[in-house]
């Protein structure tokens, strides 16, 4: 069982809401002593937060991820370089519980603009023993449909936020996959931008606006392109979707639970085979990030297609699309596909 997948229960429920009000201001001049141009120098945990401050910041921010193209962002370590330049940073934003040597050396840092995008929406469980998917938080809808921000929807969810993610506690840290929580999160990395580097706050408004159209189109498209299909349950070897499936009503099915390198055990192939079939499943998902030799073997034997579907954890020369944008709809193709979209 491959622990670093697992974000621990108290890396969330124990976690300082983010409360934008904790953000102290600093000018222009603050950002510019930093020394990037005048621009402020933003440090990213891995891409999905890259793509979030480079396209709210803008023309304002000099954007430095810590995770490489092609790193496996949970198998990351730090060099004594990047710890250093994560101690230089006017701000920095980042997933608590994705990558424990990033938080660990953000907590050592002393930056003051330090943002963790997990306290600008809501973390859920996703259950899965060995990787299904459970679909038991109608109760926790409303979060979505009020979009709660930052720590009113922490402290909401606080009791919530402990769950299990896989065999171990934790929560489901997947939420950019959900373009309506990634929307809140770009929402709240807006605001934050704006009280870091007040000068510039009404280009961080204006550039946030324009992000969250088009996270808003998005989840238009995969709401009507996931609306009538022929099957609702997809396989995939990373259970990193559930918060995809619950959005769009579909049901994930992992191999192996969390890790997907992992080695599925003879019960579970044929607990998947019962499965495909019963759900009229056709494909089973391996990522670009990670070996397709699992899904390929439990392919080969339930006599299922294999099919990419990628996790948006880093973009490579691999990945289907240029951005986060164009993946996530090269997903949506794929999904269409796998469930026989009408």
């Amino acid at each position: 069982m491959n622990v670093r997948r697992l974000i621990p229960a108290t890396a969330v429920a124990g976690a300082v809401a983010l409360g934008l009000t904790a953000l102290s201001a600093c000018s222009t001049s603050d950002a510019a002593d930093g020394g990037d141009g005048g621009k402020l120098k933003v440090t990213a945990s891995f891409y999905p937060m890259q793509f979030l401050a480079e396209r709210i910041g803008g023309e304002h921010v000099a954007v430095t991820s810590l995770t490489k193209p092609g790193v496996e962002p949970h198998d990351l370590e730090l060099t004594p370089r990047q710890i250093g330049s994560i101690s230089e940073s006017d701000y920095v934003l980042y997933l608590k519980g994705i990558q424990p040597a990033v938080d660990d050396a953000i907590k050592q840092s002393g930056v003051k603009n330090t943002v963790d995008a997990a306290t600008l929406t809501t973390l859920e469980n996703h259950g899965s023993e060995v990787g299904g998917h459970d679909h038991g938080h109608e109760g926790e809808e409303h979060a979505d449909e009020h979009g709660h921000e930052g720590e009113e929807a922490h402290e909401e969810h606080s009791e919530g936020d402990g769950h299990n993610h896989g065999e171990e506690g934790g929560a489901d840290p997947h939420i950019w996959l959900d373009p309506v929580k990634y929307a809140e999160v770009a929402k709240g990395v807006g605001k934050s931008l704006e009280k870091a580097d007040p000068d510039h706050a009404a280009d961080y408004e204006k550039n946030t606006e324009t992000l969250v159209a088009e996270l808003d189109k998005l989840n238009t498209a995969y709401e009507s392109g996931l609306k009538n299909t022929a099957t609702k349950t997809f396989i995939t070897t990373h259970s990193a979707f559930g918060y995809l499936a619950e959005r769009y009503g579909l049901t994930q099915q992992g191999i192996a639970g969390i890790d997907p390198e992992a080695e599925p055990s003879p019960a579970r192939i044929q607990e998947i085979h019962t499965i495909a079939e019963k759900e009229k499943a056709t494909t089973v998902f391996f990522e670009t990030l990670a070996s397709d030799r699992t899904a390929k073997t439990l392919a080969k034997d339930t006599g299922l297609k294999t099919g990419v579907l990628d996790p948006l954890e880093g973009i490579t020369d691999k990945s289907r699309g240029a951005d986060y944008i164009e993946v996530m709809e090269s997903n949506l193709t794929a999904l269409q596909k796998a469930l026989g979209a009408k």
